[in-house]
């Protein structure tokens, strides 16, 4: 029974420590980059092709 106790308290830690570190990333616009995403998918090919040339 104690080490369920220990496992309760040791998962609470760990989520605290992933909230803190969203948080953290939210503070720090880590999320702010909206149309990127977006616009990436447009340009893939061209991204490839690129890669393709380089390598060759």
């Amino acid at each position: 029974m104690s080490a369920l106790f220990v496992l309760v308290f040791v998962s609470i830690g760990i989520a605290g420590l992933f909230l803190m570190a969203f948080i953290w990333n939210v503070k720090n616009n880590q999320y702010e980059d909206k149309k990127g995403a977006a616009l990436r998918i447009l340009h893939d090919n061209e991204l490839l092709q690129e890669s393709n040339i380089n390598k060759s």
